[in-house]
């Protein structure tokens, strides 16, 4: 007896999942548009091209406008449903936000050409991801539900199919498992699965990454226990961390069942073209092996696993790589055993690098975490240990309801401060201001002033001659021993005069004359001052205030109360508060707002009370 047909569909990955797991998602959108309609012609069952962190990098990075970027994906790509990654409640950030926020972005995404959302919850905690399919559905766009899969005593196939009936009855059109890890094996896919499928209709999707190697076999079991359709990418952004390749299930699944009906020739072609392109963007990191079996393990999806080693290498501290792999297991199971998914893995992964590189556990607790334990992001799959718990917010007690119940509408505030900054130039600014709000008021000022250079470029042209030569000649001489040097030009005299006591000062770091004087003052026994400076636990960005309108956490002379927030360093996406250990006076602030620091330098200068 013939069997029945039943042709497995692919959605393509590469425009933004493989680029995100293997090039920290550097793929630029002039690596897009000359091969986007031959893409458009392969026939998938739909291309994912936005969402996950190509909004924020695009942004931060890439000098990109996210939603422009999207339009021009959709002028080239017009018959092959365009797909996004959306973080439920998260949206495509690193926190919950409003209700009235995630409904006004889905609208643009609609119009923008978004055919197919899939949303997910990190927790696999269905309460956020509720409004979204509500907006998504009222939109008439597609709703595809999600399963985050991980292993832990908590996590079994009965709580899978339960988390995707309570999807169910909220209207989803389709599910999606998600192995952002590439923990799924073979045999549990296909447990999973079958299971999946004799309690739903509705069809299903697989996602998962290659790290362990398993990913190949994970797809052929899925398939056998009746998934419909698969993740791919073209070859040259396959493996490693990113997806299985299209060439190969086209090649295993020819002559069977469950053919694709893609052509071989086409995709080679857009693989062809990407070779090209990863000669440019790829990494190239002799320790990202094909393989890496330690996975199943530590569990570390592929974006966290390249953004992980590309924040180690900014702490310098890429020698402790190994150590931090195995710090996560720990502190995931301490925070209630969450999925290693976007935002629970950046907050699992930073506070593993800050136990590894601080030397103490939970010396210093980022934020977010404070907020994860709170319950800010939603039920934790299992409880969090006591003794954590009063190590990170103390007596607190966590909240119970939705996250995004207590939060206030943004968009008309947002949209007023926007206006009144002038930088606002279409209503889609307002969306990437709430999201983002640092990150998008400096992609806005250097787009006015890209723009205000465009017309006048030999204006531009002279301005920037100028600069390179006084930059230059800045550099030849502090460099040398000359104590004062002048220079004058059309008019204008300019006279350098440096201290001949300031040589041999690392890494250009200003010589702080209050802070050597006081050491002076204290080996000479002139005051009785009690004086320390408090260094950066980590590299990252410096803020002293929260935005370009606040005012500054702290300023110089001011009394500084114990656990007072004194800045803010931004790593990994995550955001470290800088506390007082002890009331004090501020006598003086060494790093300026936005300036990047190394670890360990010096940021303040206090005096004990």
């Amino acid at each position: 007896m013939e069997k029945v047909k039943r042709p497995i569909r692919i959605t393509d990955t590469t425009l933004r999942d493989a680029h995100q797991s293997l090039w920290a998602t550097r793929m630029h959108i002039e690596d897009i548009l000359p091969i986007a309609e031959k893409i458009d012609e392969v026939g998938y069952n739909s291309i994912e091209v936005w969402g996950g962190a190509t909004f924020d990098v695009a942004l931060r990075y890439l000098n990109e406008d996210p939603w422009e970027r999207l339009y021009k994906i959709k002028d080239k790509i017009r018959k092959t449903p365009l797909q996004m990654l959306l973080r439920g409640q998260n949206i495509v950030g690193y926190k919950n936000y409003p209700d009235d926020l995630l409904e006004a972005f889905i609208g643009k995404a609609v119009k923008g050409g978004i055919n197919i959302f899939r949303v997910f919850d990190a927790l696999n905690d269905v309460r956020n991801i509720e409004k979204a399919i509500k907006f998504i559905k009222k939109e008439g766009a597609h709703a595809q539900g999600t399963v985050c899969y991980t292993r832990s005593p908590v996590h079994t196939i009965d709580m899978y199919i339960e988390c995707a009936k309570r999807q169910i009855d909220m209207g989803i059109d389709s599910l999606n498992t998600k192995d952002m890890a590439g923990i799924l094996t073979p045999y549990v896919a296909y447990e999973l699965v079958s299971a999946l499928k004799s309690e739903i209709k509705i069809p299903l999707q697989i996602h998962c990454h290659s790290s362990s190697g398993m990913a190949v076999g994970t797809y052929l079991k899925a398939i056998e226990g009746g998934v419909d359709i698969i993740d791919c990418a073209a070859a040259p952004l396959a493996l490693h961390t990113s997806q299985p390749p299209v060439e190969t299930f086209i090649a295993i699944l020819r002559n069977t069942e469950y053919a694709t009906g893609l052509k071989m020739e086409a995709v080679h072609l857009i693989s062809e073209y990407f070779e090209k392109v990863a000669a440019k963007r790829s990494p190239r990191r002799k320790w990202q092996t094909l393989i890496d079996v330690s996975v199943i393990e530590h569990q570390i999806p592929g974006g966290m696993a390249s953004n992980l080693i590309v924040q180690l290498e900014q702490q310098n501290a890429l020698d402790k790589f190994e150590n931090v792999l195995l710090e996560i297991p720990r502190v995931r199971e301490e925070l209630g055993w969450p999925p290693l998914v976007t935002p629970t893995s950046q907050i699992v992964g930073t506070q593993a690098v800050m136990n590894i590189i601080t030397g103490k556990r939970y010396k210093v607790v980022p934020n977010e975490v404070k907020n994860y334990v709170r319950g800010y992001y939603g039920r934790s799959p299992a409880p969090i240990k006591d003794e954590i718990k009063k190590m990170i917010i103390g007596d607190e007690e966590p909240i119970k309801c939705r996250p995004a119940d207590l939060l206030k509408p943004v968009m008309d505030k947002c949209r007023k401060e926007l206006k009144e900054s002038g930088l606002m130039k279409k209503e889609e600014d307002v969306i990437t201001y709430a999201l983002f709000p640092e990150a998008s008021m400096e992609f806005f000022r250097k787009r006015d002033k890209a723009k205000a250079r465009s017309q006048k470029p030999e204006a531009r042209s002279q301005k920037e001659d100028k600069y390179r030569e006084l930059s230059s000649i800045f550099k030849i001489v502090t460099s040398s021993s000359v104590s004062e040097f002048e220079w004058e030009r059309e008019g204008r005299k300019i006279k350098i005069r440096q201290n001949p006591d300031n040589k041999n000062i690392v890494n250009n770091t200003a010589l702080k004359p209050e802070a050597v004087n006081i050491k002076d003052e204290k080996e000479n026994k002139k005051t009785e001052g009690d004086y320390s400076e408090i260094l950066s636990p980590m590299v990252g960005i410096f803020s002293i205030k929260l935005s370009a309108e606040s005012t500054p956490f702290v300023e110089k002379g001011v009394t500084v109360e114990k656990n007072q927030t004194m800045g803010i360093i931004e790593a990994m996406k995550i955001k470290n508060e800088i506390k007082a250990d002890k009331k004090c006076r501020m006598i003086d602030i060494f790093v300026n707002d936005k300036d990047p620091v190394e670890y360990g330098q010096p940021l303040f200068l206090v005096e004990s009370l």
